[in-house]
């Protein structure tokens, strides 16, 4: 009951409400290269301009240094109805800057407690909840009266679905302000460690120590946040940017549900701290690396092949390649590449399997005793096993014979031997 009640609070039939009475029950219990890649399959990538932030020289210095290797690896270029798309590429400074000031506060000025997100979690969450709301509002009225590019609006007729899934796919405000790029890697991303950091205090200061659970959920997520800012510029080829339109789904998904349910591990921690045994902690510690390594190494092998047009090695040999070809709307032939070599011989989308050993990690770290804490898996086995087979739907309208080679040469999906 409580999974469905979560799942309906995603499709938006359950409101704020329930989300409190999760509190309160807590508190009482493929890889492909393309031709023209940077239309068909990143039509929102963009260039990449490293951002220039304010203050002392040495701090400007520093932070700025940090992306830069990034970007001269990660350069992109895209367009869409011939408008070319500039991104300003600054998430690792202002995640830096938000958790110096937040650890400055914690140990030295004291201005608030470091309890505070967790001292205020309703109040925050119709905040949050407010934003998502008036964000996917503005978005939809800006497609109507003034979109930043009339071509990119989609209108289905059904008002809740043009509501839900957005109507303009690239919504900006001037010339740097991208509300899919901020939406999607600023508030809720930058969130998701303060607030886990948040339940770190209050453990402290309700128990007098923190446990290796709460440090590990800490650790384990930290690193995935990190590894998303270090790598902001791929995330510009990413489903979210490349095909979704801008609506509720990515405006209040951003603000409310990233932030609050991907962290329910940490809230539960505190009211029921677990304390694991070395072998355990060591056990699910290495689930999360391992995950960890498979999710970012099969990331980037794909980002190798597609970047050099399959002119690389990959485990330490030439790679194996099935080439397609397929048409763009306007009956031009073009011709890519998919991989079948690498992670990417072993499963069309294992990069979601590392994926998934990282959040069952999550949820391991927080014992047996309650479901709460699993619904994190849960939710993610849902959501990139709809991702696998939209993205499959999409690659077999483009390619058609050639992706039924490319399943018959890569036939499993996500685990190896079962599907």
């Amino acid at each position: 009951m409580l999974l469905w009640k979560l799942w309906e609070l995603q499709t938006g039939s359950v409101n704020v409400g329930w989300m409190i009475k999760i509190h309160t029950e807590i508190s009482g219990s493929a890889g492909r290269t393309d031709s023209r890649a940077a239309q068909s399959e990143g039509r929102n990538q963009a260039k990449t301009t490293p951002w220039q932030p304010i203050g002392r020289k040495s701090l400007k210095k520093e932070i700025t240094k940090v992306p830069e290797m990034v970007l001269r690896l990660l350069k992109h270029s895209g367009e869409e109805h011939g408008v070319v798309n500039k991104y300003q590429i600054n998430g690792l400074q202002a995640w830096i800057i938000t958790h110096v000031l937040w650890f400055a506060n914690a140990y030295y000025f004291h201005y608030f407690s470091p309890t505070i997100i967790f001292d205020n979690w309703i109040p925050l969450l119709w905040c949050a909840n407010i934003l998502g709301y008036v964000v996917s509002t503005f978005a939809m009225m800006k497609g109507y009266f003034f979109p930043t590019n009339a071509k990119d609006c989609k209108f289905t007729g059904n008002f809740f679905y043009d509501y839900m899934m957005g109507i303009e796919f690239n919504p900006r405000i001037g010339k740097w302000f991208d509300f899919k790029l901020f939406f999607n890697g600023r508030p809720g991303i930058v969130a998701w460690t303060l607030i886990n950091l948040s339940y770190a205090a209050k453990q402290q200061e309700l128990y007098g120590h923190v446990t290796n659970s709460m440090i590990l959920v800490n650790v384990l997520q930290g690193i995935y946040v990190l590894d998303f800012f270090w790598n902001e510029a791929w995330y510009l080829k990413t489903i979210d940017i490349c095909h979704d339109h801008f609506g509720w789904y990515l405006g209040w998904g951003d603000c409310v549900w990233l932030p609050y349910l991907y962290t329910l591990q940490g809230l539960y921690l505190v009211y029921h701290p677990v304390q694991l045994c070395t072998a355990n902690a060591i056990g699910i510690l290495a689930l999360g690396l391992v995950g960890y390594y498979i999710f970012r190494m099969t990331n980037h092998q794909k980002d190798l092949f597609r970047r050099t047009n399959g002119n690389c090695k990959i485990w330490g040999k030439k790679p194996d390649y099935i080439e397609c070809s397929y048409m763009s709307v306007d009956g031009t032939k073009y011709y890519s590449k998919l991989l079948t070599s690498g992670f990417w011989g072993w499963a069309r989308h294992f990069n979601y399997t590392g994926d998934l050993m990282g959040s069952l990690a999550y949820c391991l770290a927080c014992g047996f005793e309650h479901i709460l804490p699993y619904f994190y898996i849960v939710y993610m086995t849902i959501l990139l096993t709809h991702r696998c087979i939209r993205d499959e739907h999409r690659c077999y309208s483009k390619y058609g014979k050639d992706w039924k080679r490319y399943t018959a040469a890569v036939p499993y999906r996500l685990i190896p031997g079962l599907f």
